[in-house]
């Protein structure tokens, strides 16, 4: 057992299954846990249940928030609560000067309250040791989806990705491995040659409009609208879009329903279909994290 957080006092606000498997992952490394929004969750021994996010700041080493981080009104996605969960301009006034606030995805608006009050702001979403290996159980469950939704087996389907970054790659070679004709598109001419030779057919982005009406299935990993209206004037009517980018997505959904595409909004998947090597990868990354920000901040703050 390591006691690497020993010591270390953290706050985990809301959230979702994942977080109910990091949490005891934490506390085996030494960590002291204050949770706020479990109050319906099975009990975890040793975690102190905060009555509010604003109670929580101030006698914490650190805040961690959700990989989805907040709503575009600053409320906290919590699974096992009752009571919204706001992180809001009183709540950052709160917090310490000394507490760093470690969250998925921060909004524009958070970073630059963030960066006016002086909070030191740690957004994993940009890690590429959380996105490659939430890639994982982000691909299996998009694959998990498609297969629900369509009438054809995903062996033989022309099956298109679009975005060859961390999840799309390894979307891509799942796809491959059980056996689809697999679509890469992307802008770098590295990463079409790349796809190339990996056994892909590969379609820069600017030729994707002559080359869609092909796709069985659609992966969307683009957190732009790419799938617009003339796009998906393009799209058989038949096929099926599993959209995997941060909400609101990179399809016009509402265009989608019209012409009868079925289009799926996938966040988030990491937490729903595979929580617990979801909440494991983060308690493998997260403690070292901490500890470097912690140091840094503190040596900061000293001089």
């Amino acid at each position: 057992m390591s006691a690497g957080l020993k010591g270390i006092s953290l706050a985990v606000i809301g959230g979702d299954d994942r977080e109910l498997y990091l949490i005891p992952e934490l506390q085996k490394q030494g960590a002291y846990i204050v949770g706020v929004g479990f109050e319906n969750a099975p009990p975890i021994s040793g975690m102190e249940l905060a009555p509010s996010l604003q109670d929580a700041v101030g006698q914490v080493d650190m805040l961690l928030f959700p990989m989805f981080g907040t709503d575009d009104r600053g409320v906290v996605k919590a699974k096992y609560s009752d009571q919204p969960i706001v992180l809001n301009k009183e709540v950052l006034q709160a917090i310490p000067a000394r507490v760093p606030l470690l969250i998925g995805w921060a909004r524009p608006a958070l970073k630059s309250a963030a960066e006016n009050m002086g909070i030191q702001l740690v957004e994993t979403i940009t890690l590429n040791e959380i996105t490659i290996l939430n890639s994982i159980p982000s691909a299996e469950g998009a694959i998990q989806m498609a297969m629900e939704n369509t009438t054809i087996t995903i062996h033989g389907s022309e099956s298109f990705v679009l975005g060859l970054g961390r999840t799309g790659w390894t979307l891509a070679r799942m796809l491959l491995g059980i056996g689809a004709h697999v679509t890469g598109v992307a802008r770098k001419p590295s990463d079409l040659a790349r796809a190339f030779e990996m056994g892909f057919h590969a379609v820069h982005l600017a030729d994707l409009e002559n080359e869609i009406e092909r796709a069985e299935i659609i992966f969307n990993t683009v957190p732009h609208l790419l799938l617009d209206r003339v796009m998906l004037e393009k799209v058989a009517k038949d096929a099926v879009i599993v959209d995997l980018a941060s909400i609101p997505g990179g399809t016009d959904f509402e265009y989608a329903q019209m012409l009868g595409i079925k289009a799926l909004l996938a966040p988030g998947l990491p937490g729903i279909v595979a929580p617990k090597t979801a909440g494991r990868i983060l308690a493998q990354i997260y403690p070292q994290l901490i500890l470097r920000h912690l140091t840094t901040l503190n040596a900061t703050v000293q001089s």
